[in-house]
């Protein structure tokens, strides 16, 4: 055999080899790499997390980790790992899943009706990486209170109830710092000269919306609401709320899971700054997270000459309103008979 045909068999071989190896190569790249059955999952990467503990989080979802961690390798993806949320879908290859492990995905993380502001602080912790005790340490921060104008009592009045699109690995300063950025863009020129045409700053504004949203859930009805109380302010008049009166029993309490329907007389003497049957003009936070619906109706209310309000007995949800208090005795005591008939003791 000549050395030119030797030479020829060699080359053929050593290209066949390479021809199967390339082949054995791509197959491991581009062939399905996954194990989970769901469509899509997310994996979440913690802060400053290494490339050992992103392959142990991927242990549970990716079929051959060693063919994982050589595409990896490629992709030079050790050195560079990402902490967030990223998704993967079912039959993803190794080239797909480093790719998708590049991709932090945003949360779109939602609260409302939190009643204080510990509440809101584990709603947000559920839904991203920096925790509850994090996060109700940077809400109550002195030194941002102090920057921005706020309490520990009203620094709820700041979160303004939506959804909202953050990274998962967000930390709690950057929420709360993004959460003030929100709340300036609500409180605008318009919605501020609103308030202080009804004698309200913003945060008062919010203080009274969080009465007026837990007086009523209907949403038509809360213009007129407002409409009453803000005619109590300007009297002088203390306002007299109930849901006020149950905010102080919980606090009193420390017991903010008990349900409390029914306010009793005695409860009317509650010693709180929250109770204003006792404390004229607002309480000195909210008690409650009010929805945009409650603050619209603040900030627009029904001009009335109503001064009184208590539940319907016909108009379930709704009140009936009164100019006088003879007027509302009426009303008074036709719902209490109400109530009685039910047999609603708390």
């Amino acid at each position: 055999m000549t050395p030119k045909k030797i030479i020829s068999i060699v080359s053929i071989a050593v290209i066949s080899v390479l021809i199967i190896y390339g082949f054995v190569l791509i197959s491991q790249i581009f062939s399905n790499n996954t194990k989970f059955t769901e469509n899509e999952i997310y994996v979440h990467i913690p802060t400053d997390a290494t490339y050992e503990q992103v392959k142990d989080s991927l242990s549970n979802y990716v079929t051959n980790l060693d063919r994982f961690e050589m595409v990896a390798n490629r992709m030079s993806y050790p050195e560079n790992v990402k902490s967030g949320r990223f998704l993967l879908t079912k039959g993803m290859n190794s080239y797909e899943l480093v790719k998708a492990m590049r991709n932090n995905i945003p949360v779109k993380l939602a609260f409302n009706n939190q009643e204080r502001i510990e509440n809101l602080a584990g709603r947000v912790g559920s839904q991203i990486e920096a925790d509850s005790l994090a996060l109700l340490n940077s809400f109550k921060d002195s030194i941002f209170l102090k920057e921005n104008g706020f309490t520990e009592e009203n620094v709820l009045s700041m979160f303004i109830p939506n959804t909202y699109e953050v990274y998962w690995n967000t930390s709690a300063e950057k929420f709360r710092d993004k959460m003030i950025k929100e709340y300036r863009n609500f409180w605008d020129k318009d919605r501020v000269a609103k308030a202080k045409k009804q004698g309200l700053t913003p945060t008062e504004a919010t203080i009274l919306a969080s009465i007026v949203h837990k007086e009523s859930v209907k949403k038509d009805e809360r213009p007129r609401i407002a409409g009453v109380y803000l005619n109590r302010l300007r009297a002088g008049m203390p306002l007299q709320a109930d849901p006020t009166v149950i905010f102080a029993k919980k606090k009193k309490d420390n017991d903010f899971n008990q349900v409390i329907k029914r306010v009793f007389y005695n409860d009317l003497f509650l010693n709180s700054p929250y109770n204003t049957y006792k404390v004229v003009g607002l309480p000195p936070g909210p008690i409650a997270m009010p929805d945009i619906t409650a603050l619209e109706a603040v900030l627009n209310p029904e001009k009335n000459n109503f001064i009184y309000f208590c539940a319907s007995v016909d108009r379930f949800g709704y009140h009936e309103f009164a100019a006088t208090l003879a007027e509302h005795n009426v009303n008074a005591k036709k719902y209490a008979d109400w109530v009685n008939a039910q047999g609603i003791k708390r």
